[in-house]
């Protein structure tokens, strides 16, 4: 889908639908992060439901792994909107992506029996009784709960939930808007059906960065004190993301912990499997997310030190990793019976998407779970470990079948 231009200003094209998700649903709220986006988008539906005298939900999912700063800035624009918001700070123990350990690839926040080692204690303003929601169970993913409290804070009546997101940050982020095969509100592109009587809806989705802090600066309303921290530490504002620190694009930021709030670094580390290991390496040399250059030991061949990297594996986590290796050769030999009749080689000249052992060993360095370097999908919603347990005895039979 081709871009095409509205004759208007973006903010001004915000203010619109914001104003037609008010006309058309009796129940409202915001998903609150406290990242740069979500705050304008905060900001900008507070401004319309005082106009109109209406009362919206905000939901803000806290992963205990987080910012002072951001802590500090939640409250503040809790406070701020108090005459017209529903608040709704969860504090529950969810599970969350650990890119940087094989050892531990999840980690739940607010784990009960890790009580001592919690980065912070749990905010007095928080939900934190896991029987409060009762769709909730523990050791829900975050892609879970989303969408199951947008049905229970709609109550059966058709409910709007706005996210700050914008399709400049990425691919996927672009697709969320310009799928012609989504369900939207009445053939409005910018929403998305996400099942009951819920919708998502993204009026910022035009928005570029610079965008985002001229509304900041011209509107002279409050944005998280950490985007400041970040800048001093030398990011630019394209660079400069807040969400939780372990996931598979955020443990590039890592190290920031290390500069920008060092009283809270000693228990990050102590918290998480991996998390200083990772620190250390995507600042010094990249190695572990795998984006630089990637070496093996001399004498050895890619495919051996594929052997050897599984070999060192949790055996849980090496065989993930086999069945996903497996599934990418029997694709290459399925597309190439003839070059790749003797399995994919070692290594390729042309680098790029050309199957080869360098690439699979690549993906093992950089821990990308989902193995998304191969050329496979990223799962967003569900357990995709349980599923995996689920899915070995097909695996199995699989592997007799390809030798």
């Amino acid at each position: 889908m081709a871009k095409r231009m509205l004759g208007i200003d973006v903010l001004t094209a915000a203010r619109q639908r914001i104003a037609r998700v008010f006309d058309d649903f009796p129940r409202v709220y915001v998903s609150f992060s406290g990242g740069k986006d979500s705050g304008a988008m905060l900001e900008l539906v507070a401004e319309e439901a005082r106009r109109r005298g209406r009362r919206i939900g905000v939901l803000f999912i806290d992963l205990e792994g987080q910012y002072e700063h951001t802590i500090t800035y939640i409250r503040l624009m809790m406070q701020r909107h108090a005459d017209i918001i529903e608040p709704y700070w969860v504090a529950l123990p969810l599970n969350l992506r650990n890119a940087v350990s094989v050892f531990e690839p999840q980690w739940m926040c607010w784990d009960p029996d890790r009580r001592a080692d919690w980065i912070r204690p749990i905010p007095k303003e928080a939900i934190s009784d896991e029987s409060y929601f009762p769709f909730f169970r523990r050791r829900m993913e975050f892609e879970e709960f989303t969408p199951e409290f947008g049905h229970w804070f709609s109550g059966g009546k058709l409910t709007c939930c706005f996210v700050g997101i914008r399709t400049q940050e990425s691919l996927n982020r672009w697709r969320t808007i310009a799928s012609q095969r989504k369900r939207t509100h009445d053939g409005l592109q910018w929403t998305t059906w996400v099942g009951q009587a819920t919708y998502n809806a993204y009026p910022i989705y035009d928005w570029a960065t610079e965008d985002i802090w001229t509304y900041y600066s011209t509107q002279r309303v409050p944005y998280n004190g950490l985007y400041d921290r970040m800048h001093q530490a030398g990011l630019t504002i394209h660079q400069a993301r807040i969400c939780q620190p372990y996931g598979d694009d955020q443990r590039k930021g890592l190290w920031l912990f290390q500069i920008i709030e060092p009283e809270t670094w000693g228990r990050v580390v102590a918290r998480v499997s991996g998390a200083n290991f990772g620190a250390i390496y995507a600042r010094d040399s990249g190695n572990v997310l795998g984006r630089i250059k990637v070496t093996k030991p001399t004498g050895v061949t890619w495919q051996r030190f594929a052997h050897m990297l599984l070999e060192s594996m949790p055996p849980p986590t090496a065989e993930h990793f086999h069945d996903r290796i497996d599934s990418y050769i029997r694709l290459h030999r399925h597309k190439d019976p003839v070059g790749c009749r003797s399995g994919i080689p070692d290594d390729v000249p042309q680098g790029g998407n050309a199957p080869s052992w360098r690439r699979v060993c690549k993906t093992i360095l950089s821990f990308d779970y989902h193995c998304s370097e191969l050329v496979f999908q990223t799962t967003a919603v569900g357990d995709a470990y349980q599923r995996h347990a689920r899915r070995i005895q097909r695996v199995k039979a699989q592997k007799e079948e390809w030798r």
